[in-house]
């Protein structure tokens, strides 16, 4: 078992499996208010250099609701390159604390704490990855449909959530279509892995510039921001880019059985439209409230196997 929860393409499937079984074991204990006590003792550290609500709030409360506790740490309190080096805080913590999550712009930065540290660390999002919102996304795919079998069309920004989607698909052997421009591709990186895993697990991935063709017929239909944190002055550009993947009722029109997902902040009006947003098919929040459930298996798994 891998001693990180850094990208979702170093999990095998069946591990992948497990802890999603485990979180909607664990949302179902938490809503009959059996909260077990499986981390009690436990320390995590949260490094946030990004500003954040679901992924702070649901890491902190799961830690506390497993019997643990959580400290969060800014960066102008830690101080990475300026104060002190990456390892050597990699090092102090791994004596500290029993978990590290790190939520970062440099996806390089996650992967040097976790080759340093001896504890584990989860990746809480970079600007390559975000596999803990996946995590979510596919436990919220898996309450209204057999996983297996559910069609995702994702649209817009070839951005961390597509790259983490990209690879969820890939390990598990599901059904993914992406739309995005040409100029806004998943990594290429992300994408040969995943074409590597996806040929063992049997996948099937498409892409498109075309959001209507990704979206007709499919069961469940994804977007997210098109301007991430970190690229505010490339905005204006950005909204002329995206445009035709608006997600909006003309466009959901295609899918007419789908429900919508988006891992949130949203930009109103943008990417997504108020009528679907809050329309009928979404389940967005049922996405944010898995965070919570998906990351306290997610900590299980890591700590206690």
């Amino acid at each position: 078992m891998p001693k990180d929860f850094v990208s979702l393409a170093d999990w095998s499937a069946d591990a992948l499996r497990e802890i999603l079984a485990r979180a909607a074991e664990l949302k179902q204990l938490h809503r009959r208010g059996e909260r077990p006590q499986t981390l009690q003792g436990r320390s995590l550290a949260m490094f946030f250099e990004k500003p954040s609500l679901r992924t702070h709030v649901t890491f902190e409360a799961g830690m506390t609701q497993l019997g643990g506790h959580a400290i969060l740490l800014r960066p102008d309190q830690v101080g990475i390159g300026t104060r002190e080096s990456a390892a050597d805080v990699a090092t102090n913590l791994s004596r500290w604390v029993d978990v590290l999550v790190a939520r970062t712009f440099s996806h390089s930065l996650v992967e040097e704490l976790a080759a340093v540290a001896t504890i584990p660390v989860v990746n809480g999002l970079t600007d390559l990855l975000h596999p803990c919102q996946v995590m979510a996304d596919l436990q919220t795919v898996a309450e209204r449909h057999t996983l297996d079998d559910a069609v995702i069309a994702y649209i817009g920004d070839g951005n961390n959530m597509a790259n983490s989607l990209l690879f969820g698909a890939s390990v598990l052997g599901l059904k993914l279509r992406l739309a995005t421009p040409g100029s806004h591709r998943p990594a290429l990186r992300v994408r040969k892995q995943a074409d590597e895993l996806a040929a063992a697990s049997g996948a099937v991935i498409s892409w498109s510039e075309d959001p209507v063709e990704a979206v007709r017929g499919a069961d469940f239909v994804y977007t997210d921001v098109w301007t991430s944190m970190g690229q505010e002055d490339e905005h204006d550009l950005r909204l002329e880019i995206f445009q035709p993947y608006q997600l909006n009722a003309e466009l959901l029109a295609h899918a007419p059985d789908a429900w919508v997902l988006h891992c949130l902040p949203a930009h109103r009006g943008e990417e997504i439209t108020d009528e679907v947003l809050d329309g009928d098919r979404s389940i967005v929040f049922d996405q944010a409230e898995n965070r919570l459930h998906a990351q306290k298996a997610i900590l299980e798994r890591l700590l206690i196997g």
